[in-house]
């Protein structure tokens, strides 16, 4: 997060490397690849802004939706609630069970924000509400926006086409995706190594 008042309001602490921050470089190389190339510090993206981010893209840049009616409900399995022991994340907690959590409140919010309104060229300003849901991995966001002209889906689908026709990690499919498509991800990039 660029502004180090906002990092101060949503994580509740001091910024304790101003002047490393200014240095930094938001590492989601779909945004800033050539930047990351020559950079000497990266900022690792969380989980949800990478999904929601690249979900919302090609829409923000293309000025197609307003920036002030974005919603992004996201869900994660429970390896996204971190390594700490917390009864609440519990897999015996959590199974046949799903809940919101930081409500209006989730960290990832300005940073989110942050790229979306620099992508788009003005403020986003959006609500999140992250879930957990009943898996061990894998994380499904799906956003609402209020389109600016009407558009159809075969010309959605052309432009997601386009915008990441050079990006080796994203993949346009036409069915809508399935978090269980990713199990064993992790292991196969761990063996490509």
């Amino acid at each position: 997060i660029k502004d180090v008042d906002v990092y101060k309001e949503w994580y509740k602490v001091d910024h304790s490397a101003v002047d490393l921050n200014k240095k930094a470089v938001y590492g989601l190389p779909e945004l800033y690849k050539e930047e990351i190339k020559t950079a000497s510090l990266v900022g690792n993206p969380g989980c949800y802004p990478t999904a929601s981010i690249l979900g919302l893209m090609p829409l923000v840049k293309s000025n197609l939706i307003d920036g002030s009616s974005i919603i992004i409900d996201a869900k994660s399995g429970v390896s996204g609630a971190g390594r700490s022991t917390k009864v609440d994340n519990l897999y015996g907690e959590i199974n046949e069970s799903i809940k919101a959590y930081a409500v209006a409140g989730h960290r990832h919010t300005p940073e989110i924000e942050q790229e979306l309104s620099n992508l788009g060229k003005e403020e986003v300003k959006l609500i999140f509400t992250p879930h957990l849901v009943p898996m061990n991995r894998g994380i499904l966001a799906t956003s609402y926006a209020n389109l600016k002209e009407k558009v159809s889906a075969s010309q959605l689908y052309d432009l997601y086409k386009e915008t990441y026709k050079n990006d080796c990690f994203i993949r346009i499919l036409e069915e809508l995706p399935q978090t269980r498509w990713v199990k064993g991800l992790d292991q196969l990039s761990r063996s490509n190594r």
